[in-house]
């Protein structure tokens, strides 16, 4: 049962059960893109954290020109934070963010052969900045990054579990 719905979200009860999902359970995708030996991370601001975060470029599947896809969504999304282009996109398989609370899920994809064709940092004032990390100082640069007092993003464990779990 629907007890109230944003533009955005809707907050919905199912028996004793409260959680919330995405308006139009609209779907979202994360992108794992590489340039040489460099991951590529977006930060920017979130408002429910009340601070900058620190995650892998993501972004809304519809929320293009309507005629949309996972494929054409990374694409867009990552050219729009990012300035990349990718040759291809891989499909790795669709997560769950946090399924105890909300109904979120996102299709986790690679992007392949990255080409900077602009300046990136997202569109109406995102203020999304881009991080070409070397893959050998990930963990370094998200302790930095943690220690400035900048949210780290959950997804950023698929890039730490290495070393988290030896």
């Amino acid at each position: 049962m629907v007890k109230w719905q944003g533009k955005y979200l809707t907050a919905v009860t199912r028996g004793r059960w409260e959680y919330v999902e995405r308006a139009r359970r609209i779907a979202a995708v994360v992108i794992l893109a590489q340039v040489d030996d460099k991951v590529v991370l977006v930060e920017q601001p979130r408002t429910p954290i009340g601070r900058r975060c620190l995650e892998l470029p993501a972004g809304l599947v519809g929320d293009g020109d309507g005629n949309d896809d996972v494929e054409r969504a990374a694409l867009r999304e990552l050219r729009e934070e990012t300035g990349f282009t990718a040759r291809g996109i891989e499909v790795l398989g669709e997560f769950y963010s946090s399924p105890g609370m909300v109904a979120e899920h996102f299709t986790l994809v690679r992007a392949h052969g990255l080409t900077r064709v602009g300046a990136g940092g997202g569109v109406d004032g995102e203020d999304i900045v881009t991080h070409l990390v070397p893959r050998g100082e990930i963990e370094a640069f998200v302790a930095a990054k943690r220690a400035a007092g900048v949210g780290i993003d959950v997804k950023l464990l698929l890039l730490l579990s290495p070393g988290l779990i030896g």
